[in-house]
């Protein structure tokens, strides 16, 4: 993280409480679905995150090869939306 941080590259990052802890909303038919816990029941949950400014995906490949705890898990790499505003 520091490395990363001092590169220039990390733009912002947090690790998140436990899975337990999420509360997922859902909209269908206009209505507002609120359920305790994540959004799917799975063994491989979502830590925390790195949001990173490189030019290109080697060089996120790179940096996601040296996130902490890369040897008991894994680390998904995947571009940010951008929304057209016009």
């Amino acid at each position: 993280s520091a490395e990363m941080a001092e590169a220039g590259a990390m733009k912002a990052g947090d690790a998140l409480h436990p899975a337990d802890t999420a509360t997922t909303v859902r909209v269908r038919d206009g209505e507002r679905v609120v359920t305790d816990g994540p959004f799917a029941e799975t063994k491989e949950l979502l830590g925390g995150y790195y949001l990173i400014d490189v030019p290109d995906l080697d060089t996120a490949l790179d940096w996601a090869a040296k996130a902490p705890h890369i040897g008991r898990g894994s680390v998904e790499v995947r571009p940010v939306q951008v929304f057209d505003q016009g």
